[in-house]
């Protein structure tokens, strides 16, 4: 749900961890912690996951992130593939006249449980995508381009992941966002393409932010509801 924007020029975009171009500073550390329940191919999964993320400069951050899930109505019990990634921020939006910033995002994923990771089958993907967008005083909006590799002899393939997102701060303590998640397949048949809709609603408290969440995916009409806490150090 979104509520109408309210302009602040007070805002202290350093600790806005739940904004889509939130960027560690250098030597800060951000834990989130997640917890989701969806109903996905006939099976209700229940998932915990944490990510570590640390800022080396002003520019460049690291993280890894895994999550383990239990599955109620099968045997699809397990980790995830465990993600270590980057984000370099290649333009600032004190840097060019239309404010806009860009990040290069890198990473790869490896391990995990099959029916856990995506594709199941994958050992290790390696991923690639810009992010970009803009800050206003009471909004960001942004985009994710991210592209995803699975180097396999008989069942190789990639897919693309396209993120337009929408993040307003309705005042100092409240915000709410909207995005979709677009993503192509080359081979539809190992991975579906699919289409989903996010919302969140976040409350700040100092340098921690307590987020709800709704997803729902247009093409199977499975959703999920989630909660998360981001503590930043």
């Amino acid at each position: 749900m979104l509520f109408p924007m309210v302009a602040h020029a007070d805002f202290d975009l350093s600790t806005d961890t739940a904004d889509p171009l939130f960027l560690l500073q250098g030597n800060s550390v951000l834990s989130e912690t997640a917890v989701s329940y969806g109903h996905e191919h006939e099976h209700d999964i229940l998932r915990f996951g944490q990510a570590f993320s640390y800022g080396l400069n002003e520019r460049l951050s690291i993280g890894a992130h895994t999550y383990y899930q239990f599955d109620f109505t099968g045997s699809w019990d397990g980790f995830a593939s465990v993600d270590l990634g980057g984000i370099y921020r290649m333009g600032r939006g004190e840097d060019n006249d239309a404010q806009l910033i860009s990040d290069l995002i890198l990473g790869f994923k490896f391990g995990g449980s099959p029916h856990v990771r995506t594709p199941e089958y994958a050992d290790s993907t390696y991923y690639a995508g810009l992010r970009f967008g803009r800050q206003f005083a009471g909004v960001t909006l942004a985009a994710t381009i991210k592209s995803t590799w699975v180097f396999d002899d008989k069942r190789g393939l990639s897919y693309i992941d396209f993120i337009p997102e929408s993040y307003f701060r309705l005042d100092p303590n409240w915000r709410s966002g909207l995005g979709l998640t677009c993503r192509k397949s080359t081979n539809p048949e190992l991975l579906n393409n699919q289409e989903w809709l996010n919302l969140k609603l976040v409350c700040q408290f100092g340098r921690t932010q307590y987020i709800g969440r709704f997803d729902y995916e247009f093409e199977s009409d499975e959703a999920q509801i989630g909660a998360k806490v981001n503590i930043l150090f």
